[in-house]
């Protein structure tokens, strides 16, 4: 298969344009192999730096130790806390996780005791 551009004038028809064909695919990958190294190094020396990337938690110090306590006393439904916290279930699942490295689970109220 070969690819003939009209504006750049290459055609890789000929042995001349696949050259410069490759020529300029060798320099894109070159190219972005630097960007990447670059990219690397800036995060490397911004942790060294102790910045961390990344969006900060939305549950931390206070609201942590809310949702912890709620959910503990088991008075609450894991959505209901994220309500009062003001975030999503699945970010109270994700910080309690987080916090304890194991999340304990625990048993549905049933429908007797209700």
């Amino acid at each position: 298969m070969e690819f003939r551009s009209l504006q750049e004038n290459i055609d890789t028809s000929s042995s001349e344009g696949r050259l410069v064909f490759h020529i300029f695919a060798s320099l894109a990958e070159f190219e972005r192999d630097l960007i990447r190294e670059r990219t690397n190094a800036g995060l490397e020396a911004a942790r060294a730096r102790g910045r961390v990337g990344g969006r900060p938690p939305l549950l931390s110090g206070d609201k942590l130790r809310t949702a912890r306590q709620l959910y503990e006393q088991k008075d609450m439904t894991v959505a209901q806390i994220g309500e009062v916290l003001g975030v999503s279930r699945t970010t109270v699942y994700r910080a309690l996780r987080k916090d304890t490295k194991s999340l304990p689970t625990r048993q549905k109220k049933s429908p007797e005791t209700t």
